[in-house]
């Protein structure tokens, strides 16, 4: 039985008791009747703020982790620190966490030990695209070698069969990126679902969605489909809806919104000698408390401490 997409509002489920985190990515990604949205998290404190403003899945990208750590996305941060972050982004939001795992770092045996320590971690799914290793980031330069179909449907496989359904598994194929065409992206995808793969993740770097639709529309919702409109971003979100799109990640943004305002704090810093003019325009410290629920350990600490040892 195909997958079928309705059309519709924005789900924003409530966790229940008992439900596990790539349960309800499941949900959102491959079970649904609507379009869901992943915000980027590089961090705990980004993770944090998504969630504050509503966000109901976070997407750990392998960009933004990288960037934050001061690594270039081209697998010069290892999978132990990816890993790393990813538990602090869990543990600081208690949100399903799709994670960016590249190509898995190797072949199918290095791909099953990120999957493993990703679920050790409490990761809700991942992602792994038919890349060569070391990769480099899909918008970089012009050359971009893909694995062998069955190779990668290999590392896919080996990746189920060490997890199972415990994380939700996105197959992503940069075919469109590499330049192979439409068909040979349908192709992936197929071999891709056939090795167990609970959702295609189709990429471009076209300005335009006209790539990506056309792929939603040959694909036939054989599998969900996600999609990255980081280039494409003036298409409006009812393209997605119509197309039967299953999950949007918004993919950088808070790393790069980041950027942009420590340049633009830093820079008047510098130029104005003092803070006293940029104290209106940032984060207040009770912001900050209130993020990382301070309020929580003052509770804790009534709870747990003698009188005489409390803050």
């Amino acid at each position: 039985m195909q997958y079928q997409p309705k059309s519709a509002v924005i789900n924003q489920p409530e966790r229940s008791a008992g439900s596990s985190l790539s349960q309800i990515l499941r949900d959102e990604i491959c079970s649904k009747t609507t379009l869901s949205f992943l915000m980027e998290a590089h961090d705990a404190l980004s993770g944090a703020i998504a969630k504050r403003v509503g966000f109901k899945c976070l997407w750990a990208s392998g960009l933004s982790i990288a960037s934050s750590l001061g690594y270039r996305d081209a697998n010069e941060a290892s999978w132990s620190q990816l890993v790393d972050v990813v538990e602090r982004i869990v543990d600081s939001t208690e949100l399903p966490v799709l994670v960016d795992g590249d190509g898995g770092f190797g072949n199918f045996n290095n791909a099953r030990l990120l999957a493993r320590k990703l679920h050790q971690r409490g990761a809700a799914g991942i992602a792994l695209e038919d890349s060569c290793f070391p990769k480099i980031n899909s918008f970089v330069g012009d050359r971009h070698p893909l694995a062998d179909i069955d190779e990668f449907s290999g590392r896919l496989r080996a990746v189920k069969d060490t997890v199972a359904d415990d994380l939700v598994l996105v197959a992503r194929t940069e075919a469109l990126i590499a330049g192979h065409g439409m068909d040979d992206a349908i192709l992936r995808a197929s071999a891709y679902a056939a090795a167990g793969a609970d959702a295609i993740l189709i990429h471009s770097s076209k300005t335009t969605a006209e790539e990506i639709l056309s792929f939603a529309a040959a694909w036939q919702h054989r599998l969900p489909v996600v999609i990255v409109p980081t280039k494409y971003y003036r298409t409006p979100v009812s393209a997605y809806r119509n197309a039967g799109i299953s999950a949007v990640i918004w993919a950088n943004h808070s790393m790069r919104a980041a950027i942009a305002a420590m340049r633009h704090v830093c820079g008047r810093i510098v130029a104005e000698e003092g803070i006293a003019g940029i104290e209106a325009d940032i984060a207040t410290l009770d912001e900050v408390f209130h993020l990382l629920r301070y309020d929580e350990l003052a509770r804790a600490e009534a709870r747990y401490l003698p009188p005489d040892q409390q803050q």
